[in-house]
């Protein structure tokens, strides 16, 4: 079955994932509308963790950070992204798509990282969803979508998550 949108062609198309439901339903949108059933098409899940924090032998506070709560820190760092890629996978499985899948992850300012791996890996497409943050909080922290929109070089859906309310 072909994709509504897509012309049966290979391409390289980009879905941001995190731990938010959001990003899940824009996987699973993409699996429905975009990909191929059976196709060459090569899937991307791109995870970013945040910058990690810089540390110093001393906090502000005067507390000495052991080598024991970096490694805990960095280990719950792992567990999330591990955690982030199973759920994906599993979203792929359940749609019965036979796609080739990759997976990377980043590290840094989500909206920064995002544009480079896309123009990097010259991706057709950029999946990705949306927060649906109101006006205020929009203005204030900006946009992760809207940034991407501007930025990368390709094509950027950006799905919205309707809940039933």
């Amino acid at each position: 079955m072909e994709g509504k949108y897509m012309k049966n062609t290979e391409s390289k198309i980009v879905v941001a994932v995190d731990e938010s439901k959001e990003s899940m339903h824009a996987l699973s949108w993409c699996l429905s509308n975009l990909v191929s059933h059976n196709s060459g098409n090569t899937l991307v899940l791109l995870y970013v963790k945040p910058p990690p924090p810089v540390y110093t032998s001393f906090d502000a506070a005067g507390y000495v950070f052991s080598s024991d709560i970096i490694s805990a820190l960095e280990k719950y760092g792992s567990d999330l992204v591990n955690s982030v890629m199973t759920r994906a996978e599993s979203v792929i499985r359940s749609s019965g798509t036979n796609i080739n899948v990759e997976k990377i992850t980043g590290s840094g300012e989500a909206k920064d990282v995002i544009c480079s791996i896309v123009n990097k890996l010259g991706a057709d497409t950029l999946v990705m969803g949306s927060h649906g943050y109101g006006f205020f909080k929009r203005a204030l922290l900006g946009s992760v979508s809207d940034y991407c929109a501007k930025h990368v070089k390709c094509p950027v859906v950006i799905v919205k998550h309707t809940d039933d309310k």
